[in-house]
């Protein structure tokens, strides 16, 4: 009998050998293995690695590529024979306890590999896991799916899992299989649609992909949706990570976040693209190690409490900016590891600065290897386009009423927030979810089921998002980029709200751009577009946005949208930054607007930092860390951002000479706030005030530190006895032109 065909029996003698006696048996092809040879069978493990079979074991093995092979026992090796025209091999072992084992084969023209047979071993997900993540309910499923490097029934590997119900086979495919895609088929975990495999051997840093055979029968490789790591772009395989051991040095700035107030608290943001923020001397990517130090130096001087970053997911297109991510687990390999993250997060919170990430689960783009029809069928985005498809964007739209597609929402919300130490993400296109005829002509939407033009899932998501966000984690901020009159967005879930913490002040952003976008000798016409905000001011949490949607695509710069001479832009500019900040509501601005780029944001190249070698763009960069210093060292410019108690107008009507004025109080304590949106100096300018005091001017725009003409009050300005503006007191004043002051009441009040 050639060797080939050599099955053996096998007992112990006296000495606890393992003793070996051939018996006559070949393969044979039945059902299962014929589907296990086409790539079909949904549970491989019912054919491959080793079953009880009569008075003995057949152990089964696919080894595509493989020129001969063998089971490599205590003591001996057995043979295994090939089924004819196949690489599939097998053998009996006769016992009535299987032996452990491990495979050994040959590739062609290669040499003998040993490993682990991943199919002799059980399940490595559980029950619970998958019933939770059925419901919607598994917080932490990214820990379940994925690629995860663990010992199971005591052998080292990675343990694979996706989702997947539709598909007919789904396989490990990487370069320690040669990308074959019936080397490691995956088995489905009854009615769930999780596949899973655990396969021995394996360590962190291998690449690997999903082979999917998909519902049309159609060959797929597809990216791990719950991957953690992912190649450079181009390339697209996922990357195999290990537990972190990187060490956390910041539970001084967590403590401190648990109890923070931050309704009564500054809150002032650095909106930046790590692409183009800075760049090395060779044009390429900062990582972010080296990008923390220069970012945290920086951000401090400027005085912002946070930094805001662009979404720093994995995604391939440079030019989406981060909001078409296909890895919803992964910082992107363009600026790093996942360990360097923590690092750039670490640094800046141990320099006394929170970090808010831009995160998007309103869309996601059609990429063949990423989620789109993953299993062949509309798996993570609705089939109908008229609730699947963003066609002004080009991309698709989740499907929020799918348990397991909100799972991956929000377990990858919880991912950023728990294992990076975020401090807020701030949620992209809200409008575009809460609406199900956003962008959409008649028609082209359909209706929920009350008929109405809500998308009932995606609030019940949102709701769910920061309930959950909230709940979990004590201090992390949620903020909406929602640019409709949706109510109650920042008021509790309990109370019918949605739930988040802040909202986009996306009104008072476009009124107060066109109203500056104006000639001065025009603002007279326009004067309501700076008070009709306070209408609603108090209505939502609001944050006042600069952002960088305001300096793309044609809008110019932020200098840009200024009109005038050179002189007249920069003091535009000056005004408009004081009036936000001394305006009620949260701040954020975008890289570069703090020190006046002249052109519109370009994310191919770092900012225009030889600017800060002339004046004017230094002098506003100075500006804007002075408005930063005057609104977090005094609580009238922020402890009451988000109620009336905070705000009171002087005279809002003066639009003959596009004046206004305004107090920001702190109870009994509070600034006087003057803006003159005109070229004109306006002297002797009359205004009410509520108490004889002297007043001191505390800050001027148009100081010639900042590039100003240094028009203003150098002195102290006693109040005297004359009642203006419905008030018993007032003071004689002398406005700069297109400037801003801002007086403090000091000694002799009464």
């Amino acid at each position: 009998m050639d060797s080939l065909s050599e099955i053996f029996l096998f007992w112990y003698d006296l000495n606890q050998r393992i003793v070996m006696k051939p018996i006559s048996a070949r393969p044979t092809v039945g059902s299962d293995v014929h589907r296990v040879l086409q790539g079909r069978h949904h549970d491989p493990f019912e054919v491959l690695g080793s079953h009880r079979e009569g008075s003995g074991w057949v152990v089964r093995a696919q080894l595509p590529g493989t020129a001969e092979a063998q089971l490599l026992l205590q003591h001996d090796t057995v043979a295994m024979e090939r089924l004819p025209e196949t690489d599939f091999f097998t053998a009996r072992l006769e016992g009535s306890m299987c032996p452990s084992y491990q495979l050994r084969w040959r590739e062609a023209e290669g040499d003998w590999r040993e490993a682990e047979d991943p199919y002799r071993l059980g399940p490595t997900i559980g029950d619970l896991d998958l019933h939770l993540f059925a419901e919607g309910r598994h917080h932490h499923v990214y820990r379940v799916m994925g690629a995860h490097p663990c010992e199971h029934e005591g052998v080292a590997g990675v343990r694979f899992a996706t989702w997947a119900p539709n598909a007919e086979r789904v396989s490990v495919v990487g370069n320690f299989n040669h990308w074959h895609g019936l080397a490691h088929p995956m088995r489905v975990r009854g009615q769930s649609g999780v596949w899973e495999l655990f396969i021995p051997g394996l360590v962190a840093g291998e690449t690997y992909k999903f082979e999917v055979l998909d519902a049309n029968g159609k060959l797929q490789l597809k990216a791990d949706p719950y991957g953690n790591r992912f190649e450079m772009r181009p390339a697209n395989a996922a990357v195999v990570c290990g537990d972190t051991a990187f060490e956390w040095g910041d539970g001084e700035w967590l403590e401190q976040r648990a109890a923070w107030d931050w309704q009564h608290a500054p809150v002032s943001v650095y909106e930046f693209h790590p692409g183009s923020w800075r760049r090395d001397e060779q044009g390429n990517f900062l990582n972010f190690r080296d990008m923390a130090e220069l970012l945290a130096d920086y951000v401090l001087r400027l005085g912002f409490t946070h930094v805001e970053l662009l979404p720093v997911m994995e995604h391939p297109l440079d030019d989406s900016w981060g909001y078409q991510c296909t890895g919803y687990f992964a910082p992107s390999q363009r600026f790093g590891s996942p360990d360097d993250f923590r690092y750039f997060v670490d640094l800046l919170h141990r320099r006394g600065i929170g970090v808010i990430l831009d995160w998007v689960p309103a869309h996601f783009p059609r990429d063949a290897h990423a989620l789109a029809r993953f299993d062949g069928t509309a798996l993570y985005e609705h089939e109908d386009p008229r609730r699947g498809e963003h066609t002004d964007w080009g991309t698709l739209i989740f499907n929020y009423g799918r348990n397991e597609v909100k799972n991956f929402l929000l377990a990858s919300a919880n991912y950023w927030l728990e294992e990076f130490h975020l401090d807020g993400l701030r949620v992209d296109a809200v409008a575009s979810m809460l609406y199900l005829d956003y962008s959409r002509k008649a028609g082209e939407w359909e209706p929920n089921i009350h008929g109405g033009r809500e998308n009932l899932e995606a609030i019940e998501f949102l709701r769910e998002l920061n309930a959950l966000t909230h709940g979990r984690l004590p201090g992390p901020l949620t903020i909406a980029e929602e640019s409709t009159a949706w109510p109650q967005v920042t008021r509790p879930t309990g109370v019918g709200g949605l739930g988040f913490s802040l909202k986009w002040n996306m009104g008072w952003m476009h009124d107060t751009l066109n109203y500056m976008a104006h000639e001065p000798i025009y603002r007279q016409f326009h004067h309501d577009q700076l008070t009709f905000g306070l209408m609603y001011a108090f209505t939502e949490n609001f944050l006042l946005p600069f952002s960088h949607d305001e300096v793309v695509h044609g809008k110019r710069s932020m200098l840009g949208n200024m009109p005038g001479d050179e002189w007249q832009r920069f003091a535009n500019l000056r005004l408009l930054y004081t009036y936000m900040f001394t305006y009620p509501g949260t701040k954020l601005l975008f890289m570069g607007s703090e020190f006046g780029e002249p052109g519109e944001w370009r994310h191919q190249d770092q900012l225009s930092w030889w600017l800060l070698d002339q004046a004017p763009h230094r002098g506003l960069q100075q500006l804007v860390s002075d408005l930063n210093q005057l609104y977090r060292c005094e609580p009238s410019f922020h402890r009451y951002e988000f109620t009336s108690e905070g705000f009171e107008w002087i005279d809002c009507h003066d639009s003959t000479q596009s004046v206004l004025s305004y107090l920001r109080r702190d109870g009994s304590d509070y600034h006087l706030v003057v803006l003159n949106f005109t070229p004109v100096v306006r002297r002797f300018y009359r205004i009410g005030v509520p108490e004889a005091c002297t007043y001191r001017e505390v800050f001027n725009s148009d100081s010639h530190f900042y590039g100003g003409s240094d028009v203003g009050n150098g002195l102290p300005v006693e109040s005297e006895d004359t009642p203006w503006m419905g008030r018993p007191h007032s003071i004689s004043l002398t406005i700069p032109p297109l400037g801003a002051l801002v007086l403090k009441p000091s000694g002799g009040c009464a």
